[in-house]
């Protein structure tokens, strides 16, 4: 006899959500993760009074109305708007681009028509010097973003920040990673055109416990290791995480961009006066730094705590036993995934889900769709 109806490996919110949803129908669900807690890339961890993004800045936001309420069934999320700021050189800039970016990049533009008319002259420009060298359609991401928003916003706000984040000079890379650049001709710095956004109150590992409620879980369990002895105890399985290396990497390794993080305690209440603000000369090794009190605290609340944590992320290529955060979705890698999508499509009784299993980037609410249905799949 089978202990658990199901072993789910991964106690992120793929796997939390899953076992929430079949713990609801009565099932038995075993939630195991090799990480020493759980929560996956959402965990936060108290410093100083402070919930700390241990993976990065999480923000909640979405369309989905169900999801919206689903999660506030777990625990109430706050207000928080994500609003962040680009620092380049000597001047910050409001993302995502609007009138107050453009305002600050050319102080002579005050009007949505002022606006219009420079970045459509400057991207006038770029088409034309493109296809004065015989090129007639953008071939990397360089030449795209120049179409799409001009050269002055292109050279202080793009190129530092993205060939720090992916490693590589912007016309060394592919023009499909930025093939859509939205820009608001409104003074309007919400940073998300989503109806509903937040944190939840008290951080993340209250709506990961809310989940899990009820549910056993063990950390510090590799499955991989220890795959046999636990497909012995549950019917089916739910697995999360890689599939190159659910299948020891037969086929190669798929290729990842990761993060890491220098965070610091400062004796000061307030260090920047936002969450999070992005630092896009390429002269500056970190991409940003998030500021996590401001995630929960608002206004001049933020001085009811006299200390604040700060993390600077730095952006660098993934190798084995490092996090695996940003699948670099090129043709090549496409292909070798899709070969590992093929077997394991082929082993019964495993299901599997989740940005690592999807070799995807899921926003947290799509990760929860995800779940919802696969699970209306199954059931």
């Amino acid at each position: 006899m089978k202990s658990f109806d199901y072993l789910i490996v991964g106690a992120g919110l793929y796997g939390a959500t899953f076992a929430h949803l079949a713990h609801r129908q009565g099932k038995k669900c075993l939630v195991i993760d090799r990480r020493q807690h759980l929560g996956g890339n959402i965990y936060c961890e108290k410093i100083e009074g402070i919930n700390v993004h241990k993976y990065g800045a999480h923000i909640f936001h979405t369309n989905n109305k169900n999801v919206w309420e689903f999660v506030n069934s777990i625990v109430e999320f706050n207000r928080f708007t994500n609003s962040p700021i680009a620092r380049y050189k000597d001047k910050l800039f409001n993302l995502p681009f609007n009138m107050n970016t453009f305002h600050e990049m050319w102080p002579d533009v005050f009007t949505p028509e002022q606006a219009r008319h420079r970045i459509d002259e400057q991207c006038k420009k770029a088409i034309m010097r493109m296809k004065a060298n015989g090129v007639m359609e953008p071939s990397n991401l360089e030449e795209q973003a120049k179409v799409l928003i001009g050269d002055d916003i292109y050279h202080a706000l793009i190129e530092g920040y993205t060939e720090k984040q992916w490693g590589r000079k912007c016309c060394d890379l592919p023009a499909f990673i930025i093939r859509r650049l939205p820009f608001r001709l409104v003074f309007d710095n919400n940073y998300f055109n989503a109806k509903y956004q937040g944190i939840p109150e008290g951080g993340y590992n209250i709506l990961i416990d809310g989940l899990l409620d009820g549910i056993e879980t063990r950390t510090g369990v590799d499955y991989l290791q220890n795959r046999y002895e636990l497909n012995a105890m549950a019917r089916k399985i739910v697995y999360t995480g890689a599939l190159d290396e659910l299948f020891d990497f037969c086929y190669g390794k798929l290729q990842y961009r990761t993060v890491f993080f220098e965070t610091e305690v400062l004796d000061i209440p307030n260090y920047q006066g936002n969450a999070v603000i992005n630092y896009t000369e390429s002269s500056i090794p970190y991409t940003r730094i998030i500021e996590h009190k401001h995630f929960e605290l608002f206004g001049n609340f933020v001085y009811a705590c006299p200390k604040t944590v700060i993390s600077r992320e730095y952006s660098i290529e993934w190798k084995p036993g490092m996090e695996p955060y940003y699948p670099v979705n090129d043709d090549q890698n496409n292909a070798l995934y899709a070969k590992y999508f093929d077997r394991a499509k082929l082993v019964p009784n495993l299901h599997f889900g989740g940005r690592l299993a999807d070799f995807a980037y899921y926003d947290m609410d799509k990760t929860i769709e995800k779940v919802i249905d696969a699970f209306n799949s199954i059931y």
